[in-house]
């Protein structure tokens, strides 16, 4: 029996399409992520005594390496059975597949080889990168819903939703678990003005993230398991275990040390921002073409709901798959 109100999810998740290419509102919420992350960089340039250049070279790392750890992760634990099977389709983005857990793993990497590259220490940086990074999560989410996809448990609450590829009503957990991240970003901003310690808001992002996570994810149906659980509840109590330990090593630690002054540019640094900002826009734009669906869904729903050039013309195959 549907509840007493509810609401038929019929919200097309393509902006438009160009010469057969679909751009997809989950996707646009990686370029809006990714855009924010620069700007909020170029904000705190001075207080981080970042160059220009080192503004433009930690945005691209860190966006490369969310949508690289994005896809590994979907890859390697949630859809393997697929994937070892139609290994041309791994860096196919615009078919769908991405892991939230990923998105993290892979911009602690590119801020990790940020900060290598230019010698500076890593926990500090990450403390501000917590910000920009609760809301890439929480407009990703908001994207999830847009497209239809994370369904979760049937319910007859009255807020339930029915999606288009699910029997049922539904909790819509995407929008639980992107309300959740966006709230993170008050209290992140708060505790950045007032913790002296490296890694401490870093710390407190990977718990809350996390930890408040775990409730939510209740009422998701996930397909797979990892150590008896459900594969994102695993991974969950794994990084709210990580944010603990963070948090402990912080409060070993001393008072983060003063930012080191900022390099002057130069005619050199000037003429390479041209490429960086070529590489910017590159990902920011390839962002647009990535769907939420899971890619071993493609000759299923692919062409009952959006097939598009993008899928026809590379991978024929799948394509005659889903008719």
């Amino acid at each position: 029996m549907p509840p007493l109100a509810t609401y038929v999810h019929s919200i097309d998740p393509i902006i438009a399409s160009v010469a057969g290419v679909h751009l997809w509102w989950y996707g646009l919420s990686y370029s809006l992520g990714f855009l924010n992350l620069f700007l909020w960089l170029r904000r705190r340039r001075a207080e981080l005594s970042f160059t220009p250049a080192m503004v433009y070279d930690l945005t691209l790392l860190l966006s490369a390496g969310v949508l690289l750890g994005g896809r590994g992760v979907e890859v390697v634990f949630y859809e393997w059975p697929f994937y070892r099977q139609h290994l041309h389709l791994i860096p196919a983005y615009w078919l769908g597949g991405m892991a939230t857990h990923g998105l993290l793993l892979g911009g602690l990497a590119g801020a990790w080889l940020f900060c290598r590259g230019y010698r500076r220490q890593f926990w500090p940086v990450m403390d501000v990168l917590c910000v920009p990074g609760a809301f890439i999560l929480g407009v990703g989410r908001l994207g999830n819903f847009i497209d239809g996809q994370i369904v979760g448990s049937v319910t007859d609450v009255w807020w339930a939703v029915k999606f288009p590829d699910a029997d049922g009503f539904r909790h819509p957990v995407v929008l639980y678990d992107g309300l959740k991240n966006l709230a993170l970003i008050p209290v992140l901003i708060y505790l950045s003005g007032r913790a002296s310690r490296p890694g401490t808001v870093a710390g407190v992002f990977f718990f809350l993230y996390a930890f408040l996570r775990i409730p939510v994810d209740v009422f998701r149906e996930y397909p797979t398991t990892l150590l008896g659980l459900a594969t994102g509840q695993s991974l969950n109590i794994a990084m709210s275990l990580a944010g603990v330990c963070l948090l402990l090593w912080s409060q070993r630690n001393g008072p983060r040390p003063l930012p080191r002054p900022a390099e002057q540019p130069t005619a050199t640094a000037v003429r390479v921002g041209s490429a960086r900002k070529a590489a910017l826009g590159f990902l920011i734009g390839f962002s647009l073409v990535i769907p939420s669906d899971w890619t071993q869904d493609v000759p299923a729903r692919y062409g009952k709901r959006h097939a598009g050039l993008a899928h026809s013309l590379f991978y024929p195959a799948l394509a005659s798959e889903s008719r």
